[in-house]
C-alpha cells in the first residue's frame, strides 16, 4: 500500500507549521548565498573534528563507545575503525564540539556544524547502507544537493527553537542552551534525508524535545561538556529513524502547556512560540551563525577582542599589569567567571575569563596551543590571573546587549587602559567564507597530508555538485 503524505495534528500551530516548511523544504526555496554558506559552515565542522579527533578526552570516548557500540559501519572521522550509526552521529559531535573551536549562534547559543553534521553523515551512510523498509522514508544513496538541504534545515531550527526559550537566557538559568535545542537541530537535517511529511516531522521534533539535556555545571571540569552536542546530534538522528519508521512522539511539542518543550524548559521565563516560525522562509539564521577565530567558548570572545583593542592603543606585558577589571552581562557572567583554582582542566580553561585574558595578554593570542594541559599549567599565567576579576553589569542585561563588555587595565605606572565593546568582531563582521576554508586549511596543516587535504576542502564546497553522495 503507498503512503500518502501526512499534515501535522495543527497544520496552523508553531510545531504544524515548522514541519510543513521542513516537509516542503527544496533547493528553490533557499537563496544560494544560504545554501554556499552551509558548506562552508560543514567544512568548518569537518576541521574542527579532525582538530577534535585525537585530543586526550576524545580517544577515551572514542574507546569506550567503540567497545558499547561494536565496529559497525559507519564512518569516525579522524580514526581508522567504524561503529554503529547511533555512535558514529555521537563520536563526530563530541570531536567537533572537542576543543571550543566550533561555530556558535549568538542569540540562540548553540554549536550548529556539531549537531548537523555528524546526524547527516550517520544518516547518509545508513541510507546508502540498504536500511529501506521504512514507510514514507527513502532509502539509497544521497545526493549531495540533498546533503546540503538538511543542513539547511538543520542551521535554521535549532537558532529558532533556541530563541523561542530566548536563547542565551538558558545559559543564565544553568542549562547547555545547544544540547537542550540541539536534538531538534539534527531531527530536521536528518528528517529531510528521510524525506519526512509534516506529520512524521511532528513526531521526530517531539521525540527529539523529549531527549533534550545537559547541564552548564559540566564546564568546569568534566569530560561531557565536549559530548553533550555528540548527545543531541546521535538523539536528533535517533528521533527522525524513529518517526521514520512510524514511532510516534509528541504532538504539538512547542505549545503544549504543560510537559511541552518549551513551557517546561523555559518555565519562569516567558517562553515564546511565535519564534520558533517568525519569518521563517524569509529570514536565514544559516546567514547569522558566527565561526570562531578564538578557541574559547563564544562568551569570552568580546572580552578577548577588547583586550586587543587596549593592547593596540599601548602595548603592555602581563608584568606591567596592576589589575584587569572586566564587566559583563549575566549570561556571560555566570557562563564564563568563577575564580579559577590551579589544577584547572582545559574545558575550565576555555570557559573561563580570567584563565583567557591572561593567557592572551602573555602569549598574545587565544587559540588551541594557549588550552593545553602544559600551557595552563605553566607558572606566568598563575601570576597574573590573581589581578584578573569580573563583575555582573545589570546595565548589560538588555536583549540587544547580552555580548557587551567593558574592560579596564590599570597598569604598576598608573595608566588606566579602558574599553567598551557592544560585540564581539565575529558579530560585527562575520567570517567571509575565503576566511572559513583559510581557518580549515590552518587547523588541518600537518594533521592531514596536502592531497588529502584539499580532497577533502572540493568534496565538501563541491557537494551540491555531486549527484550521489555515498558518504
Amino acid at each position: 500500500m503507498t503512503y500518502q503524505p501526512q499534515q501535522a495534528t495543527d497544520p496552523e500551530g508553531p510545531t504544524g507549521r515548522l514541519c510543513h516548511w521542513l516537509s516542503q523544504l527544496s533547493t528553490e526555496s533557499v537563496p544560494a548565498d544560504v545554501r554556499e554558506r552551509a558548506k562552508h559552515l560543514l567544512l568548518d565542522g569537518v576541521a574542527c573534528a579532525i582538530v577534535g579527533a585525537q585530543l586526550p578526552w576524545s580517544r577515551t570516548a572514542a574507546q569506550i563507545v567503540r567497545t558499547v557500540e561494536g565496529e559497525g559501519t559507519r564512518t569516525v572521522i579522524g580514526w581508522d575503525f567504524t561503529t554503529s550509526t547511533p555512535g558514529a552521529a555521537l563520536l563526530n559531535g563530541t570531536f567537533i564540539q572537542g576543543f571550543e573551536l566550533d561555530d556558535f549562534h549568538p542569540r540562540a547559543p548553540l554549536h550548529s556544524a556539531s549537531l548537523v553534521l555528524p546526524a547527516l553523515l550517520a544518516c547518509a551512510e545508513h541510507l546508502s547502507g540498504g536500511s529501506g523498509g521504512m514507510s514514507g522514508g527513502m532509502s539509497g544513496s544521497v545526493s549531495g544537493e540533498r546533503f546540503v538541504l538538511g543542513a539547511v534545515a538543520g542551521f535554521e531550527v535549532g537558532p529558532r527553537v533556541g530563541l523561542g526559550l530566548h536563547g542565551i537566557e538558558m545559559l543564565s538559568r544553568g542549562w547547555h542552551s545547544g544540547a537542550v535545542f540541539g536534538t531538534h537541530a539534527a531531527a530536521a537535517a536528518t528528517g529531510v534525508l528521510l524525506g519526512l511529511d509534516g506529520a512524521r516531522f511532528e513526531d521526530a521534533l517531539g521525540l527529539a524535545g523529549t531527549q533534550s539535556a545537559g547541564l552548564m555545571a559540566a564546564q568546569y571540569e568534566a569530560m561531557c561538556k565536549r559530548m553533550h552536542h555528540g548527545f543531541s546530534a546521535r538523539n536528533g538522528l535517533y528521533s527522525a529513524l524513529l518517526a521514520a519508521g512510524g514511532y510516534t512522539g509528541i504532538k504539538r511539542v512547542f505549545e503544549r502547556p504543560y510537559g511541552g518543550f518549551l513551557s517546561t524548559f523555559g518555565e519562569g521565563h516567558a517562553p515564546d512560540a511565535s519564534q520558533v516560525c517568525l519569518d521563517l522562509g524569509r529570514r536565514w539564521e544559516t546567514r547569522h551563525i558566527v565561526v570562531k577565530a578564538y578557541a574559547a567558548m563564544g562568551g569570552l570572545h568580546n572580552p578577548l577582542d577588547a583586550l586587543a583593542d587596549l593592547q593596540a592603543q599601548r602595548r603592555f606585558s602581563a608584568q606591567e599589569v596592576e589589575r584587569i577589571d572586566v564587566e559583563m552581562s549575566h549570561a556571560t557572567y555566570h557562563h564564563g567567571w568563577w575564580v579559577p583554582e590551579r589544577p584547572l582542566t582545559p574545558i575550565g580553561a576555555q570557559m573561563n575569563v580570567g584563565y583567557a585574558l591572561a593567557v592572551a595578554v602573555i602569549d598574545g593570542e587565544a587559540l588551541v596551543q594557549q588550552f593545553t594541559p602544559a600551557r595552563i599549567d605553566r607558572d606566568d599565567v598563575w601570576d597574573l590571573i590573581p589581578r584578573i576579576t569580573a563583575h555582573h553589569q545589570p546595565d548589560f542585561d538588555a536583549p540587544d546587549q547580552k555580548f557587551r563588555v567593558r574592560l579596564t587595565v590599570l597598569l604598576h605606572d598608573g595608566t588606566r587602559l579602558h574599553t567598551e565593546r557592544g560585540a564581539p568582531r565575529g558579530l560585527e563582521r562575520l567570517m567571509s567564507n575565503e576566511d572559513i576554508v583559510a581557518k580549515y586549511r590552518h587547523l588541518t596543516d600537518g594533521l592531514l597530508p596536502a592531497g588529502r587535504q584539499a580532497a577533502i576542502e572540493r568534496a565538501v564546497l563541491e557537494l551540491t555538485a555531486c549527484p550521489m553522495c555515498g558518504c
